[in-house]
């Protein structure tokens, strides 16, 4: 399918991954975009990248990014916390239910994938935008209900969207 110009879009969402470096932003999102992994990719902002054993203070770091998030974006933003590397099980540093009790803390929604084994990464997307959705279909449906108390009639638009898969593993962008 050929790429649309932007303007022709019914909705377009942006969605940007932040973090620390080396925390797998680029492959979850390769992942999703062109169902690709990339097992020797290198740190995206420049720095060498090398193996060795070092404690992750990322989760540490997840409040700093949260309240920065927050004071830059729009209140009605979807935030959701992906533990990602989820099948280096051997070197986790955050326990599973660690990350789930933040998020419920903070409001977020969480989940576990894998870049590599492809586990967790379109139910991770398709979360997120079934939740972006939902805020724009209440929206829609709030403006629509005040333009009829108003005696201004609008017309709907009808979108779409699939159901998350229930595998959680498989392909993305198969043809």
């Amino acid at each position: 399918m050929a790429h649309r110009v932007d303007n022709e879009y019914d909705y377009l969402f942006k969605i940007v991954l932040i973090g620390d470096s080396g925390v797998g932003k680029s492959n979850i999102l390769s992942r999703f975009t062109r169902n690709e992994f990339f097992l020797e990719s290198k740190s995206t902002i420049g720095v060498e990248f090398a193996t060795r054993t070092l404690q992750k203070p990322t989760f540490d770091n997840v409040q700093r990014w949260l309240r920065e998030l927050r004071d830059h974006a729009d209140a009605n933003i979807v935030v959701m916390m992906i533990g990602n590397k989820s099948d280096l099980n051997h070197l986790r540093s955050v326990a599973e239910e660690d990350g789930q009790a933040f998020s419920e803390k903070e409001g977020l929604s969480f989940l576990e994938t894998s870049a590599l084994e492809a586990v967790n990464v379109e139910k991770a997307f398709h979360t997120v935008l079934s939740e972006i959705h939902q805020i724009v279909s209440k929206k829609a449906l709030a403006a629509q209900e005040s333009a009829s108390t108003t005696g201004r009639s609008m017309q709907g638009t009808t979108i779409n969207v699939a159901e998350a898969p229930t595998n959680t593993k498989g392909s993305c962008c198969s043809s």
